[in-house]
């Protein structure tokens, strides 16, 4: 005789999945969620009045503002600043120096290397310019204990591989011509998924 399932004990809680009950989040997901639907409205907003008030994004204000610390020896140096992938920042160093807002030379101690610096006109508009949301975040996670930042890497990085965000080079915050690159690039990923089995 072969051996049969016996039914679930009284008082004992059916599978939610099994029932085909849809399962309760847990408690933290809504925390999560909420403070990255603050984070997005926090930089949103900022990029929006960045664009108002200088007529720059927040990502090109922001690039700016780490130069006025100093001239950068080279992309790659500036890509460090600013905490992105050096051909992220160098498409945004390129629309600012066709602006006169930066300018480009080569080293004179390294010619592989582009020194990057702000013009008079540069400093003009950072001087008036007002407090991007990017610096306000950078501070923030500089502020965290050591141990809590590394969490927080850890955590996110997790999240954004698992949802499906992660990318190689991911542009600065709202630098609208490289997200509409990298919404081309995420649709041909998924025109290019195979359909599931059984379609």
């Amino acid at each position: 005789m072969g051996t049969h399932l016996s039914a679930a004990a009284p008082g004992r809680r059916p599978n939610a999945l099994q029932a085909g009950a849809t399962p309760e989040p847990q408690p933290d997901a809504r925390i999560v969620m909420d403070a990255i639907r603050s984070i997005v409205q926090l930089l949103r907003l900022s990029s929006r009045a960045c664009e108002k008030l200088v007529g720059l994004s927040g990502a090109q204000l922001f690039v700016l503002q780490q130069l006025k610390q100093g001239p950068a020896a080279s992309i790659a140096e500036l890509a460090r600043r600013t905490l992105t992938h050096q051909s992220s920042v160098s498409v945004v160093v390129t629309r600012l120096a066709e602006r006169g807002l930066v300018s480009r030379r080569t080293s004179q101690q390294d010619a592989r290397r582009t020194e990057i610096a702000l013009t008079a006109a540069g400093r003009a508009l950072v001087r008036r310019a007002p407090r991007t949301a990017q610096a306000q975040l950078l501070e923030a996670v500089d502020r965290l204990e050591p141990v809590d930042r590394r969490l927080l890497a850890r955590g996110l990085a997790t999240l954004a591989r698992d949802a499906g965000a992660s990318v190689e080079a991911p542009p600065l915050f709202f630098e609208d011509k490289l997200e509409d690159k990298l919404e081309d690039k995420l649709e041909d990923k998924l025109e290019d998924k195979p359909p599931p089995e059984g379609t």
